[in-house]
């Protein structure tokens, strides 16, 4: 489970959210913040309960920060994310993101974590002057040992590309994925994300091309609940179907 999926409960009370998570059958988390905590706080919590520090989802701007690299890496967690970045509007906007993300993964490697791109639908876009989108670029032009995809499935969709296909083009790159869902039509007001299951994802099909790639977690996130149920609800709903598929 993506933290941020479930924030308000986390807020609330952290440790009784993680409970709560793992009672409803999730392995592990992958964060958004810390609450409050510090890193080592927050592995600690998880030991206790059983939950494995997958990954965590850390802004480019905080990823300069060696104390905090150093804390994550001290809990044994593989997997830093870059949850999002800026949209390029031209060939040298792209060029400089690729830079500037090289030498991110560069700073990740060198305490021993892997740096993966959270992506949304906007890098799906063809980037102006250059004709591929931002995240096929990204991946041309980063080595595998930088950079991996942390593929989010719904926004790949969204973004009018086949989300099996996509994943199978990155086999032994792609460790995490985003496992998202929606109903209705993207930019459409009848759109909503919504559990997993619960839309129009195809999702045998994508773990199974996760499974092919050498996927090793799939990682449930809802930005927003819906149907009136609360963050936590959906995070039950998604793990009760998830569950007998994996």
């Amino acid at each position: 489970m993506q933290v941020y999926s479930v924030r308000d409960a986390a807020e609330a009370d952290f440790v009784q959210c993680m409970r709560d998570l793992k009672a409803m059958g999730y392995d592990g988390v992958e964060l958004a913040g810390t609450y409050g905590m510090t890193v080592p706080q927050v592995k600690a919590i998880l030991d206790e309960i059983g939950l494995v520090l997958v990954s965590a989802h850390l802004g480019a701007d905080v990823m300069w920060d060696d104390a905090l690299l150093a804390d994550y890496a001290a809990t044994g967690m593989r997997y830093i994310a870059v949850p999002w970045f800026h949209k390029p509007t031209d060939p040298a906007f792209l060029a400089d993101n690729i830079e500037k993300l090289r030498v991110l993964g560069q700073r990740c490697q060198s305490f021993g974590l892997q740096m993966g791109y959270h992506n949304h639908d906007f890098e799906l876009a063809q980037v102006p002057g250059d004709g591929r989108c931002a995240l096929e670029a990204y991946y041309e032009e980063i080595s595998a040992d930088l950079l991996k995809t942390q593929l989010d499935l719904a926004w790949v969709k969204a973004g009018g590309k086949d989300p099996v296909a996509f994943l199978r083009r990155y086999p032994d790159r792609a460790p995490t994925v985003h496992m998202k869902d929606y109903v209705g039509t993207f930019g459409a007001e009848d759109f909503s994300l919504c559990p997993v299951g619960e839309g129009t994802q195809d999702v045998p099909a994508l773990l199974d091309a996760a499974r092919g790639v050498g996927t090793a977690w799939v990682i449930v996130e809802q930005d927003q609940p819906n149907g009136g149920r609360s963050r936590m609800e959906c995070a039950a709903v998604s793990a009760e179907y998830l569950k007998p598929l994996l």
